[in-house]
């Protein structure tokens, strides 16, 4: 239906431009071939409501100025009224709208998140995510279904711009509540440190988790003031490090990070099991136990709220976890800044199958309660595909923030980190520019995962609805925050007893109906591949 939609709009918008080029003379002719791209959305007219309007040509009504508010997850950035000025002039030119946002920060968005939408809060738009709970938030109503109609009159340049399988990827239960990013990623954890650290106290390459170890105990026993290891904070019921030593290290996938539920990449039946019921898990709180024991992190890391970026660019803490891309990002700012501290890189599970993100890694979603979901849409249709906008959301303002080096790079400026940070990741597309200063050491290690080490498995699209078991996800969500978050962290003495407790508790708060209503569903999907 999409395609076929994509194709109508393609042929509509072809036999728009010929009447217009054969009536000449209109006062935006002469600039047409060069205004094509950013002007697609104006030459349809775009905007939002169409109710009562006596326009019967399909021509859009924007007469009406709209105020638009966006949630964003991220700090609000040092120059957020300088960029997001400038960004609504363009808007108010486009579809006669503007756009407040507001942002939740790194440190208790996981809290706030699903609070603005379960209290009904007035806003249009949130980024979205899957690693934010968007299937979950979608079958609990919070965001607006986008049906092909709405789709193909208030995003026309996206519609003829993302592939089916991104848009197939994105729905729950059929349903698409959420525009996701057109243009790919790899999202695989690795681990930032400090290089010149390493090569002080000549520790070993960082290449294995026993490697791994012995740089942070080294660090915890000759570097007074520096934390060796930082992790990020939130509401989180398995940390960064999991990703990297449970995840990566055994090949698994985990389809939430808030259950316990883990499957084998290469198992074709798509059999789950609980994480914590295995040896790999115990192993591995083995390992975390003797971190903590020899001083890897914070006695007080179960409150922490530090920012473990911020703490790495300070020389507050040797080492980190995050994606490549996040990494290589902080990396580049360091170096723009001429940071005293040499920083590099660690896969430490080299050679083990590695997983791209689909389309709903990033994405923005319409408030179910919007009162402007047409030109909301057509916001996010500029974002996406047109230049100008799309340059000033994700960069900032030319020759402040960022030089254009020619049509896909840019330069980052001095004043670049005064607009980034957030989640502006959701209007990813192939008008992304890429810094010309990003680390080459992660582009040729992508490149490496890409061309032997991605791996795409049967379950990579798979969505859960737990619907049907919501009570006993909530109850489960309490149990690992309270019994494996401590056993993670190395604070309880002892392993074997943590561990039994924990399990026990997950029983009484219903983990096997969980783990049968998931198995189910899987077969299903399973069986109609």
């Amino acid at each position: 239906m999409l395609k076929k939609n994509r194709l109508i709009m393609l042929a509509l918008v072809l036999t728009f431009v010929m009447i217009l080029s054969a009536c000449g003379g209109g006062k935006n002719n002469a600039n047409a071939p060069a205004q094509a791209t950013n002007n697609a959305s104006e030459s349809a007219e775009p905007g939002s409501d169409t109710t009562g309007s006596s326009d019967t040509s399909g021509a859009i009504d924007t007469s009406k100025e709209v105020k638009l508010k966006m949630i964003f997850v991220g700090p609000k950035p040092v120059d957020y009224d300088i960029v997001f000025a400038e960004i609504n002039k363009k808007l108010k030119e486009k579809i006669n709208a503007t756009v407040e946002g507001e942002f939740l920060d790194w440190s208790d968005w996981a809290q706030k998140y699903p609070l603005k939408l379960a209290a009904d809060e007035d806003f249009d738009l949130i980024y979205s995510a899957n690693w934010a709970g968007y299937n979950d938030q979608a079958l609990k109503g919070g965001f607006l279904e986008l049906t092909d109609e709405l789709l193909t009159k208030y995003m026309p340049q996206t519609m003829a711009a993302m592939s089916d399988v991104s848009w197939d990827q994105a729905k729950v239960n059929g349903k698409l509540y959420m525009v996701p990013q057109n243009r790919g990623e790899s999202v695989e954890k690795l681990i930032l440190y400090r290089e010149d650290l390493r090569k002080k106290h000549n520790l070993p390459e960082i290449n294995s988790p026993e490697t791994y170890a012995t740089y942070l105990k080294a660090i915890a026993q000759n570097e007074k003031g520096v934390s060796p290891f930082t992790p990020e904070t939130g509401d989180w019921k398995f940390h960064n490090l999991d990703r990297v030593l449970l995840k990566q290290q055994n090949e698994w996938n985990m389809f939430d990070l808030d259950l316990p539920f883990a499957f084998k990449l290469t198992d074709e039946k798509g059999q789950i099991f609980n994480v914590y019921e295995t040896q790999e898990f115990k192993d591995l709180l083995v390992y975390y136990k003797d971190l903590a024991d020899n001083n890897a992190w914070s006695k007080n890391v179960l409150n922490s709220k530090n920012d473990h970026q911020a703490d790495f660019k300070a020389g507050k803490t040797a080492s980190i976890t995050h994606n490549n891309g996040t990494l290589g990002a902080l990396m580049a700012l360091m170096r723009q800044e001429n940071s005293p501290y040499e920083v590099a890189l660690a896969d430490i599970n080299q050679g083990k199958k590695k997983s791209v993100a689909i389309s709903t890694q990033n994405g923005t979603s319409v408030h179910a309660t919007s009162e402007n979901p047409e030109r909301s849409l057509m916001l996010i249709d500029l974002m996406q595909n047109d230049k100008e906008l799309h340059d000033l959301m994700m960069y900032g303002v030319s020759g402040v923030h960022y030089e254009a080096v020619g049509d896909d790079k840019y330069k980052a400026t001095d004043k670049n980190a005064n607009f980034t940070g957030f989640s502006n990741w959701s209007f990813n597309s192939p008008l992304n520019r890429d810094n010309e200063a990003f680390p080459q050491e992660i582009s040729d290690l992508v490149n490496g995962w890409e061309a032997k080490d991605v791996y795409h498995y049967p379950l990579e699209t798979f969505v859960f609805d737990n619907s049907k078991v919501k009570t006993q996800i909530a109850n489960i969500g309490n149990v690992m925050l309270r019994y494996a978050v401590p056993l993670e962290y190395g604070v309880i003495d002892d392993i074997d007893k943590g561990l039994a407790e924990l399990n026990k508790q997950l029983k009484s708060a219903g983990i096997d109906k969980i783990q049968a209503e998931l198995q189910a569903q899987i077969d299903a999907f399973l069986a109609n591949k």
